[in-house]
């Protein structure tokens, strides 16, 4: 799905970051960032711009190789790995940031994957969540058209236990990311730290 979906030479979702991680990237010292569901790499490439040393984790190699291209396109690096998120392995206390945007899956494949996130980060590591909620089935503007594939903030914080809240919120704000991400969504996020 995600091969065809990529299958073009338009950035389905934009080429500039998302709104929340443009403000809250901020708050990730040191350089290692893993981004998660990276799709077309707008938000690896905004980081990589940055400063950051970025890997861009996606099932879809199409979407990875036109993050390359973007990457090259603004004098950039990023390191890319075609991977199902089921199986992909995250490196224990690996990472200074983790970046979960829009990364939608099934119930018991997201809840191993953020246990893995939990363990992933580094002491005073963070990471930076952005997804839709059931209620943005209302919406029809983006994201999956089942509600199982999307999160609550209780469940976040149950899935996240080990993590420290710093920023967290539900709300229903405008989202303008490409022709598929377009008009009012349903959205939880959060910013949350690995204690030292």
């Amino acid at each position: 799905m995600w091969n065809a979906r990529y299958s073009t030479e338009e950035y389905v979702y934009g080429t500039t970051p998302n709104d929340f991680l443009f403000e809250m990237s901020k708050y990730i010292k040191g350089s290692n960032v893993l981004c998660l569901a990276e799709g077309e790499g707008r938000n690896a490439v905004y980081l990589a711009r940055e400063g950051y040393d970025v890997s861009a984790v996606d099932a879809s190699a199409v979407g990875l190789e036109k993050a390359e291209i973007l990457a090259d396109e603004s004098y950039v690096n990023i390191n890319t790995h075609v991977a199902d998120l089921a199986d992909y392995d995250i490196t224990p206390e690996g990472w200074d940031g983790i970046v979960s945007v829009f990364c939608h899956l099934p119930p018991t494949v997201r809840k191993a994957l953020h246990q893995k996130v939990v363990a992933g980060l580094k002491p005073g590591g963070v990471l930076i969540l952005e997804a839709y909620r059931p209620k943005q089935l209302k919406f029809k503007t983006g994201g999956p058209p089942e509600s199982e594939f999307m999160m609550s903030l209780d469940e976040l914080k149950d899935e996240l236990e080990g993590l420290e809240f710093y920023h967290d919120a539900e709300l229903d704000r405008e989202i303008s990311e490409g022709r598929l991400h377009a008009g009012v969504g349903a959205v939880v996020q959060l910013v949350a730290i690995k204690p030292d």
